[in-house]
């Protein structure tokens, strides 16, 4: 049998598990509810700001937010880098249907029936999905970013592209908003990471670029056993100086961003209430204070959105 039938075999097997997946899991649920909960349970401080959102707006907004956890968590449920691309081929081929605008070709998963009804509604753009799915195939095989440059074009694909995306479901075509949804989007991703090294060896992923461990003289090994070290301080303040950076950029671009952008920007409070967090534990990434949902920024979350701030 060739290489090319064991990976159709393959990619059928992953179909058919999704579809049975859809009848036992998501019978109970309509497609926009497993959005929501999807959302909710795993990018809780994102699902907090998209309820801000009017609907339909929010409905977009959480389908976009569900694909970008589909996408993202394959490479956390498979351990061969063969059935990851299979699952994101899946979902390549998936957003190819419900762009086609036939919904009798769109599988059955509440996430395609979802991103189907949001393009119905606005103008989105497929490349945006196929950014997202590549990015995360590109990281399949890979435990570490080479230079803050190649972390911050990461960041760019995987969260400013969302942004890119919820700003055109809620009908937004403006410049600055795409500027600043950029800049956003890196701090947000930046500060992700950085809340990611406590977990390096349970995700066999070093989220401190190799350039600044080299310039910090950090091993992996000393990332890996979460050893806190002046050095590893300074590490980490330059992945959280540069987040700030992009967070400074993105808020100065704020009078210049159409209103209803501003709301689909909340996240950045969200980004904030972390850094300065992690500022107030001295840039210990591994403190237990920051091992804990935080609360605090909520009041701020509501406050910023009364003033139409971000």
């Amino acid at each position: 049998m060739s290489i090319l039938t064991n990976k159709c075999n393959l990619f059928k097997i992953l179909a058919q598990d999704v579809y049975l997946l859809n009848n036992i899991r998501f019978k109970s649920q309509t497609s926009s509810e497993y959005c929501l909960n999807l959302v909710r349970t795993n990018d809780y401080e994102n699902f907090v700001c998209t309820l801000f959102l009017k609907n339909p707006h929010r409905s977009s907004a959480l389908a976009i937010r569900s694909f970008n956890i589909e996408v993202s968590k394959i490479s956390e449920r498979v351990s061969q880098v063969d059935i990851g691309r299979m699952r994101l081929k899946f979902w390549e081929e998936t957003i190819d249907k419900c762009f086609q605008k036939d919904p009798l070709n769109v599988p059955q998963h509440p996430v395609a029936l979802e991103i189907y009804k949001a393009s119905l509604r606005e103008k989105l753009t497929k490349r945006h999905f196929k950014t997202l799915i590549i990015s995360r195939s590109e990281l399949l095989n890979k435990n570490s970013f080479n230079t803050m440059s190649e972390l911050e074009t990461y960041a760019e694909k995987t969260v400013s592209t969302v942004y890119y995306l919820i700003l055109e479901s809620c009908g937004i075509k403006n410049i600055h908003a795409d500027h600043a949804a950029s800049h956003i989007g890196k701090a947000q991703g930046i500060t992700q990471l950085l809340r990611t090294i406590p977990l390096a060896k349970k995700i066999n992923f070093i989220a401190i670029p190799q350039d600044i461990l080299v310039n910090h003289k950090v091993s992996h090994e000393d990332v890996l056993r979460n050893k806190i070290s002046d050095n590893m301080v300074e590490s980490c303040l330059d992945l959280a100086s540069r987040a700030n950076e992009h967070l400074v950029k993105a808020r100065d671009l704020m009078s210049n961003v159409p209103s209803q952008a501003k709301t689909v920007f909340l996240p950045t409070t969200a980004v904030d209430n972390y850094l300065n967090r992690l500022s107030n534990v001295q840039y210990n990434v591994f403190h237990p204070s920051l091992l804990h949902r935080s609360w605090f920024w909520l009041p701020k979350l509501w406050l910023t959105n009364y003033k139409n701030k971000y």
